[in-house]
Formats: C-alpha cells, sequence, structure tokens
C-alpha cells in the first residue's frame, strides 16, 4: 500500500528540518523571512529598467529589461532562444558563447544593456533553413557531442575560431577553444570537426 502523510506528519517533517538546518548554523528561511529580492512578484522600479534593441540572427528584437538581466537571460527569458546553454553562469564553462558583432562572447558575463543596436548570433541562427552550417554538419560526422549540453557554445566558439584563423593545427584548435569545457570528453571530436570545417572552407 502507498505511504500517504496526514497533517501531522508534514508538520514533524517540518520541525525536523528546522531543527536540523538550526544544528547546521544555517538560517532557515521561511516566507515571512524571505528577502525582498527574492519575491517574484516585487515589481522592478521604472529607473532600474531599459529598453534593449538587438538584431539578433537577423532580425530586429526589442525587449524591457532589468537593467542587470545579462544577456544570456535576455535571450533565453526574453527573447525565446533557449539554445544558448546556462552552464556555470560565471564564465568558466562557455556553454553561453554567442557572437556578437562578430566575436565570441560569454553571455552570462555581459549585461544586454551593453549591446545596444549590436549584432547578435545564437545557435538558432547558424543554419540556413534545413540547411546545416558547415561546422554543425562536421560536429555529428565526426561524433563531437554526447550529451550535447555544451555543443551550441562549442559550436559558436569553433565558427569564431575558424574566423579568426586559429585553426593552423590541432594544437592551436586546442589552445583557441580552451575556454569552452565538455563534461563528456568530447575534445578531440570537436577539434577534428573544427579542422574539417575549417580546411573546407
Amino acid at each position: 500500500m502507498p505511504e500517504t502523510f496526514d497533517e501531522a506528519t508534514t508538520l514533524k517533517r517540518r520541525t525536523f528540518v528546522a531543527a536540523s538546518t538550526a544544528v547546521a548554523g544555517l538560517p532557515l528561511l521561511t516566507s515571512d523571512r524571505l528577502p525582498a529580492s527574492a519575491s517574484a512578484s516585487t515589481p522592478t522600479p521604472a529607473d532600474q529598467l531599459s529598453t534593449v534593441r538587438l538584431t539578433v540572427n537577423g532580425e530586429q528584437r526589442t525587449a524591457q529589461v532589468d537593467n542587470r538581466t545579462s544577456l544570456l537571460d535576455l535571450l533565453r527569458e526574453h527573447l525565446d532562444l533557449p539554445g544558448t546553454k546556462k552552464g556555470c553562469d560565471q564564465g568558466a564553462c562557455g556553454a553561453c558563447t554567442v557572437l556578437v558583432d562578430n566575436r565570441r562572447v560569454n553571455a552570462c558575463l555581459t549585461l544586454a544593456v551593453m549591446h545596444q543596436d549590436a549584432r547578435v548570433t545564437t545557435i538558432e541562427g547558424l543554419a540556413r533553413g534545413e540547411q546545416l552550417h558547415p561546422l554543425q554538419q562536421a560536429f555529428i560526422d565526426h561524433d563531437g557531442l554526447q550529451c550535447g549540453y555544451c555543443t551550441p557554445g562549442q559550436v559558436m566558439s569553433g565558427v569564431a575560431c575558424i574566423a579568426e584563423g586559429h585553426t593552423g593545427s590541432r594544437a592551436e584548435i586546442r589552445e583557441w577553444m580552451s575556454g569552452n569545457l565538455c563534461r563528456c570528453g568530447a575534445y578531440t571530436n570537436i577539434v577534428s570537426a573544427i579542422e574539417q570545417t575549417a580546411k573546407e572552407a
């Protein structure tokens, strides 16, 4: 018979959690003790909002955002472009790499308001209809992905790496791609995909 919990059991569990937290020396944030910044219903003051205009994947886009909004959050949460991934959110993994005016940028480390009227390219903007970008196809050909979470950032960084001319050797590719981490360890195949695309360009 499946286990059920009545109201008394729930209260006992809450008491246990509160006591455990207190013993660990950590403050327990109950709903009446949450800081004001944690409340999703708290509106942002008008003087902290900005209208950001960008050309994203060739299309003019406008959004009103909190001045503290990262370019990553603008793309994912306001412009409905979830292809750019949020990994470490500290600029260490490269999962959020996009091109801003044809230069690679960690979107989690830069504010959206800093890129007024910029041209942004995300992974969604590389393919032309059903035709994949050559580097996207090379990633498939060389099995340059496993779980796929880092792949959008790897591809965007790889496109920039080729455009920058840093593909003279496999060692050079590895050096210039070192800001993009792959938790699955597909580095050898990623380098092969970039190497092939650079030769065919």
